[in-house]
């Protein structure tokens, strides 16, 4: 396959994305018809006043206090913040024990992995690494599908790490996504397509591999044949729970009784849930499938007859749901994936309660109230943010119950109200009279006891169509969310909208308070403080940050603090938490953005330097930041590089990431950690 003869993207990205990225990731996407034609706006609430929000605090140290299969459990109740420690806040936020000075931006031209001044990296696993006894070693010009299958995939997205108990720290499992491929820098062009056709189906799915280190405060190694390494691959079966498992919306001539699924898609990012389990969100699935593509049904998920660009429908039927028996294939996508890494002989399973559509992953927080909340965002523009609640509650040391929690329960979907009047909301991003984006929002009930709350939608139809059901409800159309975030400090949410630049074009959705800008290049943040418990259908909103560069945009905002002081970052993609509640957020290209490498940065939530946004680190050219794990108490880092030299060809490399041999690009898991630089690795070489 030669991915760069068609780039009709070519000619609408500038800065640093990938026309080939657009391609190959999500189907040129934003050129397409926009998915959602509703009609429904926005519900505005203009207020006299700004919204009054409390501020709360969780009893848990933040997702890396969840390490170890004997610690997962909920976090305390939450409460109200004493005046002392408010008093605190003012002054200061607790400082975490991972300190750097930020560093500059990088040219998106360059081809170098970047860390601050004191830092190291180091290469855990790349694409094609092997991971059992008997994997043959990687070699790209004689790669096979069957070697494929015992190798590490390709383009790794969404990562966690969980310490094995009773390792004191020094073994870990891994679980990493593999959410697409770039056949064209991946084979040399002389090997047949068929054969590039079947080992790129191979390289999609999700790895689990055991990782070692000599104690806390050295870089973790893969552990190749370890007992826990696993590879799920296109082939292999999940089993479909919920409320939609077994109907007919899901039934095929390949699988009459709906509730066994081949594969997973378009994995982008995930979560990890308080029993230990993993989460990954099927996104971009649409790109994989040839299908009539007149429906209601099937153009709302961006579903068309034309060939697909990895051609996957001439080797497998099922990939062409014109075909008879197969109609329904495309409903078994576009669900969140459950995965337990410590049982290598588990079937992984999809959650039809929580809603099909094309998540970026799920996060998970236990409510107040002991029910297990999730939060999802939609990555397409002028889609929607959702929410489920569990219909049973969460049970301390209880894994096997806990591991049916996300089989029933609420779905809900987003509707935001602003508190400015709509002549303030000028499209530029200029800040309303009130000095913030601000206001409240309700939850709005798509399923609930178990029953459609969507007239003329069955239950069923709700879950496999939920973005049909949502646009009945009239929820807010959002500028693509990606990753959702609740925090174990304050248990506010953090949604990362990446960008939009279409509010402003005929026929499609205008600003809005929560989406203030006719031209989204850069996205913004959403912060979300639910009223109540988390369980709540009322919330408080604010943006937190509205990105860009400071320097060329006088329309960024960053909570108020001095613009001239913080690092700028452009389309913020995925979300992580560090020990002491500081937000860590990795950026996903810059159509016509800053023309700055993708990177890493910090931000500051609580006292006076609330707003302020440092850069961590910078991946080389062409690449994108991925699944951040921020071991703060350890000074260590971890971050997927996905797609490095995604415009080269395999004759002419963009990148020589992460080995720089002159060798081709590999998606790689790298780890940051605090150490004197050694002589080759503080910082990739041109």
């Amino acid at each position: 396959m030669d991915s760069k003869r068609l780039l009709p993207m070519a000619d609408h990205v500038r800065g640093k994305r990938s026309a080939v990225t657009c391609q190959l990731k999500c189907d040129n996407q934003c050129l397409g018809e926009v998915c959602n034609t509703t009609s429904n706006g926005y519900f505005r609430d203009i207020a006299s006043s700004a919204v009054s929000r409390r501020a709360v605090l969780g009893g848990s140290a933040g997702a890396v206090a969840l390490f170890g299969a004997s610690r997962f459990d909920a976090p305390a109740a939450a409460a109200p913040l004493s005046e002392q420690a408010l008093a605190e806040g003012r002054r200061g936020a607790r400082r975490s024990p991972l300190n750097f000075e930020a560093i500059r931006p990088v040219d998106f031209k360059v081809d170098e992995f970047n860390v601050p001044e004191g830092y190291s990296w180091k290469p855990i696993i790349r694409w094609g690494d092997p991971l059992f006894a008997d994997s043959p070693a990687f070699d790209p010009k004689k790669q096979t599908a069957a070697a494929a299958r015992k190798q590490f995939g390709y383009d790794n997205d969404y990562t966690e790490i969980i310490d094995i108990p009773g390792s004191e720290g020094r073994r870990a499992v891994m679980f990493v996504n593999h959410e697409y491929t770039n056949e064209n820098i991946m084979f040399p062009p002389t090997m047949p397509i068929e054969d590039q056709r079947e080992i790129g189906m191979i390289n999609h799915g999700l790895t689990v591999v055991e990782l070692e280190r000599k104690n806390t405060a050295s870089p973790f190694s893969y552990v190749k044949g370890a007992r826990l390494n696993r590879r799920i691959v296109i082939d292999d079966a999940y089993r479909m729970t919920g409320p939609a498992a077994g109907s007919e919306l899901l039934k095929t001539k390949a699988d009459p009784s709906g509730t066994k699924v081949l594969g997973t898609l378009g994995n982008c990012s995930g979560g990890l849930t308080p029993w230990g389990t993993l989460l990954s969100g099927e996104e971009n699935f649409h790109s994989y499938f040839r299908a009539e593509g007149t429906s209601p049904e099937e153009k709302r998920y961006g579903l068309t007859d034309k060939a697909t660009v990895r051609g996957w429908e001439k080797s497998d039927p099922r990939f062409d749901t014109r075909n008879k028996g197969f109609e329904n294939e495309t409903n078994r996508f576009g669900w969140i994936v459950e995965v337990d890494p410590f049982d290598p002989k588990s079937t992984p399973r999809k959650h039809t309660a929580l809603g099909r559509f094309k998540h970026e992953g799920a996060n998970v927080i236990v409510a107040e109230n002991g029910h297990v909340v999730a939060y999802s965002g939609d990555d397409e523009k002028f889609d929607y943010l959702y929410k489920f609640v569990s219909k049973r509650k969460y049970r301390k040391n209880d894994r096997r119950h806990n591991m049916r929690l996300l089989e029933e329960g609420d779905l809900y979907v987003a509707k935001f109200s602003g508190n400015s009047p709509a002549s303030e909301i000028d499209g530029k991003g200029t800040l309303p009279s009130d000095g913030a984006f601000d206001g409240t929002g309700r939850w709005l009930p798509l399923t609930k006891d178990g029953k459609s709350m969507v007239e003329g939608m069955s239950l069923e139809e709700v879950l496999v169509h939920t973005r049909i059901a949502a646009d009945k409800l009239g929820a807010t159309k959002m500028d693509r969310c990606e990753d959702v975030q609740p925090s174990l400090h304050s248990r506010r949410v953090y949604v990362a909208c990446t960008n939009n630049s279409d509010r402003a074009k005929p026929g499609k959705a205008g600003v809005d308070e929560p989406n203030p800008r006719a031209e989204n290049r850069d996205g913004h943040i959403v912060e979300i403080d639910e009223l109540g418990e988390q369980t709540s259908l009322r919330f408080a909103w604010n943006l937190m940050l509205v990105c860009g560069d400071p320097a060329t945009d006088e329309n960024t905002y960053f909570a108020g603090y001095p613009r001239e002081h913080v690092s700028p970052i452009s389309c913020p993609d995925n979300l992580a938490f560090d020990s002491v509640g500081n937000l860590w957020i990795s950026t996903d290209g810059a159509p016509d953005g800053i023309g700055y490498n993708d990177g890493l940065f910090k931000v500051t939530l609580t006292g006076r330097d609330r707003g302020r946004v440092e850069q961590f680190l910078s991946v080389p050219r062409d690449a994108e930041t991925c699944g951040p794990i921020v071991r703060d108490q350890e000074k260590t880092v971890f971050v997927a590089v996905q797609h490095p030299g995604e415009e080269g060809t395999w004759e002419e490399p963009n990148s020589y990431f992460p080995d720089y041999d002159s060798t081709l690009p590999r998606p790689t898991v790298v780890q940051v950690y605090k150490k004197a630089p050694a002589k080759g690795r503080g910082r990739g070489r041109k």
